[in-house]
């Protein structure tokens, strides 16, 4: 597919989300397919499933074009994000932050068309003009400093990003369930995995990934509290553990006994679940949570729903 063939995309590699997939793409970073279509292009050609956000139809169709890199061109291309890859690496930057900075290069290549070295500044205002009309400015923030840092690391050469975007400073006030709405959103998620995944991570204050992450080991029983393990910024904490969580953790436990997770990846037999490596997938929670918020008919747009955290744990007196 390297000699001369022409390769038709039509997806910028934008939001593609993780569902725990990660781990099947790191290990081919250096194929030539993937280094010149991404790894949402790359899965399709291996037939590997993976979920899409939605695209503007306008940033789709400017997309759909010929990849009409020369072979000179293109191992170019490959040595630089290669040497990309290793620095972030080198830098202790974590798996999401090597995933969403190597996309925003693999982005504005297909954007241009051409290895990202000889894009001018013209360009990149050009593609970040683009970008904040069909983008959030999250996405945005975040392909600015993929940029920024493969400008400065990897060409070595001036960014000059306050010039070309600044993405706004917004200070709002998050929407905060109240007690009786966390009590509500526990009480209508049937499945009992979700069911207790919400209790503990609104009533212990964690992240969507902290609760996930939870193993076994983590729980002390004796002094009623949990070791939160890497944690936002690498850090740990303890936080208290509640009666009522405890009791409804140890029971999911007695379920799948998995040696390991307290909420192991659920997918295949009692058997395979108690055996499973690796814990519930990402996506599945935020879908649980998302349906349930739904069902209940919250109207709150929280950063706290469906995925993130409440600021104070809280103490729930039902299950």
């Amino acid at each position: 597919m390297m000699s001369g063939a022409v390769i038709r995309t039509h997806r910028l590699q934008d939001g593609c989300k993780s569902n725990n997939h990660d781990h099947l793409f790191r290990p081919h970073f250096e194929h030539p397919l993937y280094l010149l279509v991404g790894r949402s292009r790359y899965a399709a050609e291996k037939k590997i499933k993976i979920g899409y956000a939605p695209l503007s139809a306008q940033f789709r169709a400017h997309i759909r074009k010929e990849y009409t890199m020369d072979p000179t061109e293109l191992n170019r291309f490959k040595e630089l994000y290669q040497r990309h890859l290793r620095l972030l690496k080198l830098q202790g930057k974590s798996d999401k932050t090597i995933d969403a900075y190597s996309r925003a290069v693999r982005r504005i290549s297909e954007y241009f068309d051409c290895c990202p070295d000889q894009l001018t500044l013209e360009q990149r205002e050009l593609y970040f003009a683009q970008l904040v009309e069909s983008h959030s400015w999250s996405t945005v923030k975040v392909d600015r400093n993929g940029l920024q840092f493969f400008w400065k690391h990897v060409l070595k050469r001036d960014w000059q990003w306050v010039k070309i975007v600044k993405v706004p400073k917004v200070r709002s006030l998050p929407d905060i369930l109240t007690l009786s709405e966390v009590d509500q959103l526990v009480g209508a998620t049937r499945k009992l995995r979700y069911r207790i995944f919400l209790l503990t991570t609104y009533s212990m204050g964690l992240r969507l990934s902290e609760t996930l992450a939870l193993q076994v080991g983590d729980i002390d029983a004796k002094l009623k509290q949990v070791h939160i393990r890497r944690g936002k910024g690498h850090k740990d904490r303890f936080v208290p553990l509640p009666d009522l969580t405890y009791r409804a953790l140890r029971a999911l436990w007695c379920k799948h006994r998995n040696p390991c997770w307290l909420f192991p990846n659920p997918v295949g037999s009692p058997e395979r679940i108690q055996r499973a490596t690796t814990h519930m997938a990402r996506g599945s929670a935020q879908a649980a949570m998302k349906a349930v918020v739904t069902q209940c008919g919250i109207k709150k747009k929280s950063r706290f729903i469906p995925y993130a955290t409440v600021s104070q744990p809280i103490c729930l007196k039902t299950a």
